[in-house]
Order: C-alpha cells, then sequence, then structure tokens
C-alpha cells in the first residue's frame, strides 16, 4: 500500500465528541483535562463536559461509581459538550 492510497482510507471530520469513562478513581478526570489542555494548545475550539459520581470512592465494577470526561473539540466553533 502506497501513501497516496492510505490517505484515502481517512475521513476528515469537522468536530469530534470523546468520551474517557471508567471506575471513579481511575484516572478519567485527569486524563480527560490532560487531552483538553492538549486539544486547547494544539488550536481547536472545545467544550467540556466533567461528569463525576455522587460517591467518592465506589467498589471497583460498581455502575454507580463510573466516572467520566466529556471533550467535544474541532476546527469549527464548538459551543456544546456533544451528545
Amino acid at each position: 500500500m502506497n501513501v497516496q492510497t492510505a490517505a484515502q482510507d481517512f475521513e476528515e471530520l469537522d468536530s469530534v465528541c470523546v468520551r474517557f469513562a471508567g471506575d471513579s478513581g481511575d484516572g478519567m478526570q485527569l486524563t480527560g483535562t490532560q487531552f483538553s489542555v492538549v486539544t486547547a494548545l494544539e488550536g481547536s475550539d472545545l467544550s467540556t463536559f466533567p461528569d463525576f459520581p455522587a460517591e467518592i470512592r465506589a467498589p471497583v465494577g460498581t455502575t454507580f461509581g463510573v466516572s467520566a470526561f466529556q471533550i467535544n473539540f474541532g476546527s469549527v466553533e464548538v459551543s456544546t459538550a456533544g451528545d
């Protein structure tokens, strides 16, 4: 496969929504924050939505202790954290 063929396999998008999720205490907030910093330094517009559970530290594998961080970023104006 040459370079020209590989370049045809990519689709360029105006914006992308990414959600990092895991058990509380696994570093999802830190991962999302670091990803947001790099995205901002790169020059993309972004909007974030950190999602904290009600519990401080839930038992591993429980659904009520899921922590998440969502970021919507792109080359166009981004006004919401995404769907």
